[in-house]
């Protein structure tokens, strides 16, 4: 048996009381870590605010005492920050130590002193728009949202993975033929899975690399500038391993991989240059300059978060504006924690970085249309029982209820054996109840700075693997109602079986997170066979904050597009339908960016040539342009809609003349 302890009062005993680690006299020491056969062992160091005249000093010396210690016993113990780090620690056959801070007021207020401690096991990454990025231990949370410079503070959610025919339905050929857009000096961003960088459709001609940059931030040893995780690899060092004799050594230099073959395919049709294929399958912006990341952390097995999202955002803008190219941005990725108004941080991190530099950031909405994941009620007078399908071998799962927080009405769980758990309190903090072999957890939320909602949290966890199968309900009884408008989602993609659904589930409102961002253009599905919406994509409506989600459709069903090991293969989603608008974005870029810089007719409008110069031809004025060129699908006159938004991507029609 192994262990690893998560407190310990060691670090301020060995300052105040002159012991040693080695010694067996605290509670914790070498000696009892070797025999629990321990793993790691979380050291907090505590200070006693009311008995100290300055706390950060008095961290500084019990945190150099301790530093101390662990060099005297270098062979047996050693500072850890994560478990990348942990893992080689235990490999050599050591403990792993990690570093806690009790008190937050050590910090005397002070953001840029959370920079300061990261070699001291806490970690932070600036971004753009006054968003910071912390890793920190859970237990700090309360303290740091209490300094005067944090004006909000939100948890990371979970992520998740949600042609040549899509290019003609889009109306990519007459472009190509008629203006010879292909790319050419423009930046294409794909954050997803990573990328095999060494398939024939990203490398010229000349064999070398069309990748500018790789971030994968799954790879430990040398991370951008201004950040804590990854390995960046420039051109350089990818065309040196692609001049590797053999596989092993190629990947020996650059050791980045796309294991689900997701973002290699979502590339290839931004901009994959067809070389495998003979250029039967070409992506939409061939000459494009490629950026890429892969998303992901230092933690085995683990979706990646919202905050290793918003850092590869913030990476690609800025190489971007350092490069000084216009950019178009791909996310296929999305999850539906949230209350979809636009209101998270990973929300409004988008819209706000979107203005930072000449960029076009679209986004999947996601796969969730017909996954029965989303309830949309309104309560007035008497009650409501909403009721929810769990389906055999069902993990722990969530639910969220959003409501107005100026509503009332209580809440009771049922089981599908009839027993219920009673109304539940509303109180701040989590609750804890047993019922039907489930352990449940519930959490009332409070209303943040930007938003007038609340949400109540349920976790359901079984007490064996998994559920028997049976009817949850949620019933609602009304109090004191003033709009009585409620909304419910259990968790989008891999996150819960397909089977496990609401009995009578709503279609709307079924986008993820963050295509529900105001600034993004966000991409819904359509068959390019039958001109018909794809019953998977997300839908929006009817939150008014996100009305107009989705703005567009492409052809999201059946593509094929570059797969690992420099061959093709074919997916559906919406995560194929993004990358057709991002291309878009990057040849419009060029039309009104590049193409038009230093050429007389270029300037601004020429009447007798049809064309002009548009150097402020990205973001918002890009949406604009592309949803005026949309194309109607049969059945789906309506415009705007909740379906297919103001229509399908036509990218001739969406050019000026």
């Amino acid at each position: 048996m192994y262990s690893i302890d998560l407190h310990c009062d060691t670090a301020s005993r060995l300052l105040y009381e002159n012991l040693k680690l080695n010694e067996s006299i605290c509670k914790v020491d070498i000696e009892k870590l070797k025999k629990s056969k321990a793993k790691a062992q979380v050291f907090a160091h505590f200070i006693e605010l009311n008995i100290v005249e300055n706390p950060y000093t008095e961290f500084i010396n019990m945190y150099n005492n301790f530093i101390r210690e662990i060099k005297e016993n270098e062979d047996t113990i050693e500072i850890v920050r994560n478990l990348k780090e942990l893992e080689s620690v235990n490999s050599k056959g050591k403990i792993g130590a990690f570093l806690s801070i009790e008190e937050g007021e050590v910090l005397e207020g002070k953001v840029e002193r959370v920079k300061e401690l990261y070699d001291m096991g806490i970690t932070v990454t600036i971004l753009n728009g006054g968003y910071a990025v912390l890793n920190l231990n859970q237990s700090l949370i309360e303290e740091i949202a209490r300094l005067p410079q944090i004006e909000y503070i939100e948890k990371p959610k979970s992520l998740y993975f949600e042609v040549q025919q899509g290019k003609s339905a889009s109306c990519f050929t007459s472009v190509y033929n008629r203006l010879n857009l292909t790319g050419r000096d423009i930046l294409v961003a794909v954050i997803d899975s990573g990328v095999d960088y060494a398939h024939p459709d990203f490398i010229n001609d000349d064999g070398t690399t069309r990748i500018l940059y790789l971030w994968d931030q799954s790879v430990s040893g040398n991370p951008p500038k201004g950040y804590n995780m990854g390995t960046e690899y420039t051109a350089e060092q990818i065309n040196e391993a692609l001049r590797a004799d053999t596989p092993s050594e190629r990947n020996r230099i650059v050791p980045s991989r796309d294991v689900s073959g997701h973002g290699t395919h979502v590339l290839g049709i931004a901009c994959g240059n067809g070389r495998a294929s003979g250029g039967k399958y070409t992506g939409c912006a061939p000459q494009a300059d490629i950026i890429a990341v892969k998303l992901g952390s230092l933690r085995s097995n683990a979706f990646p978060m919202t905050t290793e999202l918003m850092q590869g955002i913030n990476y690609v803008i800025n190489k971007a504006a350092e490069l000084n190219k216009p950019v178009a941005v791909n996310i296929s990725f999305g999850n539906s924690y949230g209350s979809h108004t636009g209101t998270s941080l990973i929300e409004t991190f988008i819209d706000e970085i979107s203005g930072v530099y000449k960029s076009v950031i679209c986004i999947g909405t996601g796969n969730e249309g017909a996954q029965k994941r989303h309830y949309h009620g309104r309560i007035s007078d008497s009650e409501q029982n909403v009721e929810i399908l769990v389906y055999e071998y069902t993990p722990a799962f969530s639910i969220q209820i959003w409501k107005n927080y100026y509503d009332d009405f209580n809440v009771t769980i049922n089981a599908p054996d009839g027993t219920g758990s009673g109304t539940i309190s509303k109180i701040s903090g989590t609750q804890r109840i047993s019922l039907y072999d489930t352990e449940i957890l519930i959490y009332y939320g409070e209303p943040t700075p930007y938003s007038l909602l609340q949400e109540i949290y349920i976790e359901m966890i079984p007490n064996g693997n998994f559920f028997s199968s049976g009817i949850w309900s949620l019933k609602f009884s009304p109090v004191r109602i003033v709009d009585g408008d409620y909304n419910i989602w259990l968790p989008a993609g891999a996150a819960l079986s397909t089977s496990t659904s609401f009995l009578v589930p709503s279609a709307e409102v079924t986008l993820t997170i963050p295509s529900t961002a105001r600034r993004a253009i966000s991409v819904g599905a359509y068959n390019s066979n039958t001109m018909q919406p794809a019953p998977f994509s997300g839908r929006g409506y009817p939150v008014s904050l996100i009305a107009g989600k989705p703005e567009i459709v492409a052809p999201g069903v059946d593509i094929t597009s570059a797969a690992p090991g420099g061959s093709y293969d074919v997916r559906s989603g919406t995560s194929m339908a993004t990358p057709f608008v991002t291309g878009a974005a990057a040849l419009l870029m060029q039309w009104g960016i590049v193409e038009g810089i230093g050429k007389k007719d270029f300037f601004y409008t020429s009447e007798e040539s049809g064309f002009g110069y548009y150097p402020f031809l990205y973001g918002e004025k890009v949406k604009a342009y592309l949803i005026n060129g949309a194309r109607q699908l049969p059945g789906q006159e309506e415009t705007p809609n909740p379906i297919t938004g103001f229509g399908a991507l036509c990218v001739a029609e969406s050019i000026p003349r």
